[in-house]
């Protein structure tokens, strides 16, 4: 019987709005870091929701939330777009620099949030109000690093493009580039439509269909790794408090 975790599908959706906001701040501290500033004259060098959500992105990420099952968390916000010419660094490094930033600040909050838990998780578990407050830290946690996984697909306006575009010869990008228009609807169909429709079809299966659940055991395994040989990380109560069911 199919069912949604709403309290979960809420807190992925809270955690994704803190951790994108967080995702584009580190591209943008990088690009200065590096001597373009382009990002920080467009205001985007600030903790506001509305100077980095990106529509379909956060769209997306509320689709798979509230999916049937099992929520998973990520999406993308409007991508930082740094002047590569300003960059002491080079034109290709600066973007290929630029792009793991953000990608890199996200694994690193998601495995600090990850050494955290180790320590607090004891004293947490007292009541049904901690409980949640500690679920909802975890699924930070895991949201961030699967942005981090996520990130990595080589599809407009993902990260992975970038470094993809960055890498290529100047032909062989500006091909590359012509898929940019369609990257935010070929992301919608592999994680959200085809997975769906592979379900009604009875096909769910398929790995290709599976992209979402795939990302979220990534996150989840390395979210444990940083979680160290402890009780809480390596039984069943990494999955109660995760999903509830305590």
């Amino acid at each position: 019987m199919l069912y949604i975790n709403v309290l979960l599908a809420l807190m992925i959706i809270v955690s994704f709005l803190g951790a994108i906001v967080l995702h584009e701040l580190g591209h943008v501290l990088v690009a200065a870091w590096l001597g373009d500033h382009t990002a920080q004259a467009e205001g985007r060098q600030t903790l506001s929701l509305s100077a980095h959500l990106d529509p379909v992105g956060t769209l997306m990420c509320v689709l798979l939330a509230f999916q049937p099952i099992l929520g998973v968390g990520f999406g993308w916000g409007k991508p930082v777009k740094p002047d590569p010419w300003k960059m002491r660094v080079g034109a290709n490094a600066g973007v290929l620099i630029v792009a793991w930033g953000g990608m890199l600040f996200s694994l690193l909050i998601g495995l600090l949030v990850s050494v955290l838990i180790r320590f607090i998780a004891p004293y947490m578990m007292q009541n049904v109000i901690l409980t949640h407050i500690l679920q909802l830290i975890l699924v930070f946690a895991i949201v961030n690093i699967s942005l981090t996984l996520f990130n990595l697909l080589p599809i407009y306006p993902l990260d992975g493009y970038q470094i993809v575009y960055a890498l290529l010869p100047s032909r062989q990008a500006a091909q590359f580039a012509r898929s940019a228009p369609y990257g935010p609807f070929i992301i919608l169909a592999l994680f959200f439509f085809l997975p769906f429709l592979a379900r009604l079809a009875g096909l769910g299966g398929f790995p290709l269909f599976e992209l979402p659940s795939y990302i979220l055991l990534g996150a989840q395994s390395l979210v444990s790794l940083a979680l160290g040989p402890t009780h809480f990380a390596n039984n069943f109560l990494f999955v109660s408090i995760l999903y509830g069911q305590h």
